[in-house]
């Protein structure tokens, strides 16, 4: 991260900015205080310009300050701003998509990478609580946590794979599986009645009810998908884009994560 305006100013022959000497400690405290508080007032698009910016400065090996990024991440996170996050997941998607194009299980899984970078962020989303977020002090933190994501979404999908045609289906412990995916840990914890009628309650239209269906329930694939109902969609694309959609809006909603964790 770049350093504070402080540490750009002309020095003297000693290497001293002058007059810093005769600056108060608290003062530079007060400095720091105010630079977070103008972030946290920055209007969001603005913000997510200057994320623009700076991660462009990075990916030239430019010096850039991530002090931005962190804050967008902070409003996301700890305030569950809903376009914070919205921007946060278009700014950081192809990132993810890189990951786990090169996670060696990503070839033998079966699904698309815009799947897993659905599931990547739902699972980041999920383990970030607003009282967790102040053990990420930084932006690096925060990206190693959601790689780690990425890569553990597809591995778990390879292994829940792995059991399934290994074992019997009536022989396969909950405990095999992954427990990443929402609509997996759901079933697990709530009554499957109560959680379909909710979950039936918040889809829009009957395209959204039948991906949701056929992944869910059926457990077909997206190609699947399109080749059982595709007076329905234009293209493979579109079920991959629906159930994105549908996906990363219920990971958002807040009675269905309280309905998990009761």
């Amino acid at each position: 991260m770049i350093t504070q305006p402080i540490d750009t100013l002309p020095r003297n022959a000693q290497g001293i900015v002058p007059g810093a000497a005769l600056r108060p400690r608290v003062g530079r405290e007060a400095e720091l205080a105010a630079g977070e508080a103008t972030l946290a007032q920055m209007d969001l698009t603005t913000l997510v310009r200057r994320c623009a910016a700076e991660s462009e400065r990075f990916y030239r090996g430019q010096q850039h300050d991530t002090c931005y990024s962190y804050e967008l991440f902070r409003r996301a996170l700890v305030e569950r701003d809903e376009l914070a996050w919205e921007q946060l997941y278009q700014h950081y998607s192809g990132l993810v998509e890189g990951w786990i194009r090169r996670s060696g299980a990503f070839s033998s899984s079966g699904e698309s990478s815009e799947y897993f970078v659905v599931g990547a962020f739902t699972k980041f989303w999920r383990a970030i609580s607003p009282e967790r977020f102040a053990s990420f002090p930084s932006l690096a933190s925060l990206l190693q946590y959601l790689q780690l994501c990425a890569t553990s979404v597809v591995i778990d999908s390879v292994r829940a794979q792995s059991w399934s045609e290994m074992l019997p289906e009536e022989m396969i412990s909950p405990n095999h599986g992954p427990q990443s995916s929402p609509d997996e840990e759901a079933v697990s914890r709530v009554d499957r009645e109560e959680f379909w009628r909710f979950i039936n309650e918040q889809l829009n239209g009957e395209v959204e009810r039948v991906v949701v269906y056929c992944s869910f329930v059926l457990g077909l694939t997206p190609r699947a998908i399109y080749a059982k109902r595709s007076e329905l969609f234009s293209s493979v694309n579109d079920v991959y884009n629906v159930k994105r959609n549908v996906l990363g809006r219920l990971s958002r909603n807040q009675q269905l994560r309280q309905l998990v964790t009761s």
